[in-house]
C-alpha cells in the first residue's frame, strides 16, 4: 500500500512532491524502457526545449530514472521510460523524494537489497 499517515493519523498517499502522489509499478519485471542510446524524453516529463538524452552517459542514466521517478503520473510512463534490472542496479544511487523512495520500497522490497523479485 502506497500510504502514510498525515497529521490526523488518517492514511495519505505518499508524494512524490507536495500535490502529486507517488506513481509505482505493479511489477518491476514489466519495466521495459531504454537503457542505452539517445531518447527523447516527452513534454510532460521534462519541459525543456531539448529533450534529448544520452542514456550511454551514467550521470544522465540516473538522472533520466530520477526525473522519471518524480515526475510520472502514469504507470504506462513508467512502464515507456523504466527498465526493471537497470532500476534495481541503480536504485541505491538515485536521489529522489523520500515518498517516491518509501512507495516504491514498500511495494517492492527487493529494491532494498537489489534483487529482482518476480
Amino acid at each position: 500500500m502506497d500510504t502514510t499517515r498525515n497529521r490526523r493519523g488518517t492514511r495519505a498517499p505518499y508524494q512524490a512532491r507536495p500535490g502529486r502522489r507517488a506513481v509505482v509499478a505493479p511489477s518491476l519485471t514489466e519495466l521495459h524502457g531504454p537503457v542505452s542510446g539517445i531518447v527523447e524524453l516527452p513534454n510532460r516529463l521534462f519541459w525543456q526545449p531539448d529533450r534529448h538524452v544520452d542514456l550511454d552517459v551514467p550521470g544522465l542514466l540516473v538522472w533520466m530514472y530520477e526525473t522519471v521517478l518524480r515526475e510520472a503520473m502514469t504507470v504506462d510512463e513508467l512502464r515507456a521510460w523504466l527498465h526493471g534490472p537497470t532500476l534495481v542496479r541503480l536504485w541505491p544511487d538515485l536521489y529522489v523524494p523520500a515518498g517516491v523512495r518509501r512507495a516504491w520500497e514498500e511495494r517492492h522490497p527487493a529494491l532494498r537489497v537489489g534483487i529482482i523479485a518476480a
